[in-house]
């Protein structure tokens, strides 16, 4: 036999607002686009991405992929203006 609950009137007590930390809707589509490419690796580099992606039951590619995804964003440079490059050429008199 289920135990019923029963509601009152009563006062909650304190509420505060909590932030919303769930990502939008847009942001939880796992499918980017990729490009493929053909690059050597070392074999220690493969055998370790293979055992660790053992373990957690994955692809060492998505790993080594995911791996390169973050290293490229953490280290992308911001958005800014890029310079013609002419900056230290000096002028011909």
């Amino acid at each position: 036999m289920k135990t019923r609950i029963k509601y009152t009137d009563e006062p909650l007590g304190d509420l505060r607002v909590v932030k919303d930390f769930l990502p939008a809707p847009e942001e939880l589509i796992l499918k980017e686009e990729n490009i493929k490419v053909t690059m050597s690796l070392s074999k220690a580099s493969v055998d370790f991405f293979k055992a660790e992606a053992k373990k957690s039951r994955t692809s060492y590619q998505a790993m080594i992929r995911r791996l390169l995804d973050m290293y490229a964003s953490r280290h992308a440079a911001p958005l800014t203006r890029r310079s013609s490059g002419r900056a230290g050429r000096r002028r011909a008199a």
